[in-house]
């Protein structure tokens, strides 16, 4: 029984760092929550979609996308706007005016932002390589003269309007993901760091439960003491000639 414990414990080990491996290779974190998909615009390789993170600032919603995908590039931090680029996207995270307790994570693609925004717009959020790397084919501007979603009625994209998202866009909208759900217990403290939808970025409010290993009761376990079971082996006397060579 105990061999059978020990081996088993032993794969288990093996397992959980077989899967710690591959999950340091990926480039994206494991899906646990995502934002509601809320609106869509845009086709081919020029799209933009925008999720809502409710009762999340713009400087939360940031740190946590940076923690799980750390970006190329972000803006300074602001309450009411930032930006986040990853590769051929970026993301545009607004504060929703009409429900200031939420944020609008806009999506948009590298194209998408070549052919709507306006330049001079990003020069307060973007480094100017980027900017003139992006708008490089376009003589160093932008057509459009958009300025994200939340403005999407005043500063219009150049082509297309913004729809709400059906089956088959939810299926190709790159996924935002968070996990809130979990919690980092740290050495030598009392309390833990939780990251939940209740409260701020980081709660300490959870008591660290605390458990006991019993070496003096027999439930058969991995860790109980050895039972003194064994017996004294026998001996046996004999006798014997030894001759040596001439």
């Amino acid at each position: 029984m105990k061999k059978r414990l020990a081996h088993g414990l032993k794969l288990m080990l093996v397992l959980s760092l077989v899967m710690s491996l591959l999950s340091a290779c990926g480039a994206a974190p494991s899906v646990q929550d995502t934002y509601p998909l809320e609106s869509v615009n845009g086709s081919g390789n020029s799209t933009s979609y925008v999720y809502r993170a409710s009762d999340r600032t713009v400087p939360e919603v940031a740190q946590e996308l940076s923690d799980q995908r750390q970006p190329d590039q972000i803006s300074a931090e602001n309450t009411e706007r930032m930006f986040l680029v990853y590769q051929d996207e970026y993301y545009h995270l607004q504060q929703d005016p009409n429900k200031p307790e939420d944020t609008l994570v806009e999506v948009d693609s590298k194209e998408y932002v070549r052919q709507n925004y306006d330049s001079s717009f990003l020069q307060g959020y973007l480094t100017a390589t980027l900017i003139g790397n992006l708008f490089d084919s376009f003589g160093g501007r932008g057509y459009g003269n958009y300025r994200g979603y939340t403005n999407k009625d005043t500063y219009k994209p150049s082509a297309g309007s913004y729809r709400a998202p059906t089956s088959n866009d939810k299926k190709l909208a790159p996924p935002i993901t968070v996990d809130r759900k979990g919690t980092i217990t740290r050495r030598g403290s009392d309390k833990d760091s939780s990251v939940g939808s209740g409260g701020g970025l980081f709660n300490r409010n959870k008591d660290q439960s605390k458990g006991t290993i019993d070496r003096n009761k027999s439930s058969g376990g991995l860790f109980d003491s050895p039972k003194k079971s064994y017996k004294k082996p026998k001996t046996r006397v004999g006798g014997g000639r030894i001759k040596r060579r001439r």
